[in-house]
């Protein structure tokens, strides 16, 4: 039987939970410390009976953010496969859907997050890493048997780099198309359910 969770375990989650939607909301630099401990309705005092450092806390954050955009993503693959699209349909359309042009606190923390992660830490530059590895793995188990998983990571950075750059033309006609015009190229190119 497991114990209930402690008081500042409890309290480290949420400000963990916390900083993980302000990164991918504002980046690296728009997360405070005193910012992200009043959000999480806790004072800034506080901060260091749970975390050594601000690098610290953006290490699990990023963790965190990562674990939350794969699972939002394995949800939309499964109910696009349960309406009967391939792995590699389900995890193209769903990365690539325009509501994702808006929800960039929701979705992948890679692409909320990729043009920052060069000049953070070190701890915080190999958790990045870490979720790059794990998109990458994601794209490589949606592809179909007859295409080599070496195509993983060039469909990887075509799915962030398009929702990268879609966001940046913005949630208008212009950012939607770059969205379609990248969801039709893979699909073309690599998925055998495709017309």
């Amino acid at each position: 039987m497991d114990a209930a969770p402690s008081r500042k375990q409890v309290t480290h989650e949420r400000i963990v939970a916390t900083a993980a939607r302000a990164i991918r909301r504002g980046g690296f630099h728009g997360v405070g410390v005193a910012d992200i401990m009043k959000e999480a309705g806790l004072t800034h005092g506080g901060f260091y009976a749970h975390f050594a450092s601000r690098n610290a806390l953006l290490t699990e954050a990023l963790e965190r953010a990562g674990q939350e955009g794969v699972a939002r993503v394995a949800k939309e693959v499964e109910a696009r496969r349960e309406q009967g699209a391939s792995a590699f349909r389900a995890l193209v359309e769903g990365y690539l859907a325009e509501r994702h042009l808006s929800a960039s606190d929701k979705m992948c923390a890679v692409a909320a997050l990729a043009s920052e992660i060069p000049r953070q830490s070190p701890g915080v530059r190999e958790a990045a890493a870490e979720r790059v590895r794990g998109l990458i793995a994601m794209v490589a188990q949606s592809l179909p048997a007859d295409v080599p998983a070496s195509n993983a990571p060039l469909i990887a950075s075509q799915l962030v780099g398009a929702l990268q750059l879609s966001r940046a033309l913005g949630d208008n006609a212009e950012g939607k198309a770059l969205l379609a015009a990248t969801r039709d190229v893979l699909l073309a190119q690599f998925d055998r359910t495709a017309p």
